[in-house]
């Protein structure tokens, strides 16, 4: 465990240099670890303060996912396109290293900091999470696809349990037991109503689900031990999961009718696929920067609350089946997300306790006599 000493909130105009001692299991990166400079899109956001970096990270990270998630459905609602996922993923990694290396070349500091097989593996998780993520709308509808995808925690639970042998709180369980009795809940309704539910969207997505949240821990601990840049990030890790891709649908056959259906309808495939890569390009620098800024645990919070608002911007956009049971699954997953978020934050978010609504009550009842006798 790394132990960090660091200039902190010391004239906003001075440098911020953190030095990492790495214990006997870590090997310090050879850059000296500064952070004077992490810029989004141009933004430099390390000369403003924490509560303006994580508004801008944030209003970053819902307008161009809520974009993002509107053009992925619309992509998928082209007829005949729905078996053609991890093609859709192909063309979006190509977009995504394109981009990568545009904003690479445009910083003065190119070197490659983090080592290869980190990003190998990063790579691989990468191509779990949206391969099969893109893949799952071919099998399910898009609000079911989103609710399962905030639902992180569970996997991240289990893994926790039978990996590491951890033991949870009565929150973290209770918040991993309301996500599933959500899920099985928007499940259920989803499987009465949509016409196109297939139980293999649910295995996609799930599976998707386990590598997601894999991902983010990973990505913080590289990014910090080596200093890495968001374009750094984003360059390596999908050049190398387009090379994973490619090589998979070249030896299963899959290229070529993907190719073909997609020159038949270029404006709706590769037209769309471009703003759709390019606002999830915009997107995951955000991400990437609220995860540096301030930890995997804050940044699932927020992509949880964007893609809640994405579940509501599709009902609204896209001529779909609904059911009230939608509603209710859905807020036994909010109210486990909330738990989940309490239990890691119980100092900065006390909630009152059993006393102090029973005083709360007589108190009000006091009010109202009070009031009735005047």
């Amino acid at each position: 465990m790394s132990v960090k000493y660091g200039l902190v909130g010391y004239n906003s105009s001075r440098k911020h240099i953190s030095i990492s001692i790495p214990s006997s299991t870590e090997v310090m990166s050879p850059h000296i670890k500064s952070v004077e400079e992490l810029k989004v899109l141009g933004i430099n956001l390390s000369s403003l303060s924490a509560p303006t970096q994580f508004l801008i990270c944030v209003a970053g990270v819902f307008l161009f996912y809520l974009i993002y998630g509107y053009l992925q459905e619309l992509i998928f609602s082209v007829e005949g396109f729905r078996p053609f996922g991890w093609y859709l993923t192909l063309v979006q990694f190509g977009f995504y290293s394109m981009f990568g290396l545009v904003e690479l070349q445009l910083t003065q500091d190119k070197r490659r900091r983090i080592p290869g097989k980190t990003y190998m593996m990063i790579a691989f998780l990468t191509v779990g999470t949206m391969g099969l993520s893109n893949t799952s709308l071919g099998y399910l509808n898009y609000p079911t696809q989103v609710i399962f995808k905030c639902c992180k925690l569970i996997p991240v639970m289990i893994g926790g349990v039978f990996i590491q042998g951890k033991r949870y709180n009565l929150a973290d369980v209770s918040a991993a037991v309301c996500m599933s009795l959500g899920l099985i809940w928007f499940t259920l309704a989803d499987s009465k109503v949509a016409p196109n539910f297939n139980v293999t969207g649910v295995l996609l997505i799930s599976l998707a689900l386990c590598a997601d949240a894999a991902i983010g821990n990973v990505q913080e601990k590289a990014m910090k031990l080596h200093n890495g840049s968001n374009s750094e990030m984003v360059l390596y890790s999908y050049s190398i999961g387009f090379v994973y891709i490619l090589a998979g649908l070249l030896c299963v056959g899959g290229l070529g009718p993907a190719v073909a259906f997609c020159s038949q309808h270029p404006v709706k495939t590769y037209g769309y696929a471009f703003f759709f890569s390019l606002t999830g390009y915009f997107g995951i620098s955000f991400v990437l920067a609220l995860i540096k800024l301030f930890g995997a645990l804050v940044a699932v919070t927020v992509t949880t609350g964007r893609k809640a608002m994405t579940i509501i911007l599709s009902f609204m956009f896209f001529a779909k089946p609904f059911t009230f049971q939608y509603i209710w699954g859905g807020l036994l997953v909010l109210f486990g997300i909330f738990l989940n978020v309490y239990s890691k934050n119980k100092d900065k978010m006390k909630l009152p306790s059993i006393k102090d609504l029973r005083n709360w009550l007589l108190t009000a009842k006091k009010v109202r006599f009070h009031s009735q006798e005047v």
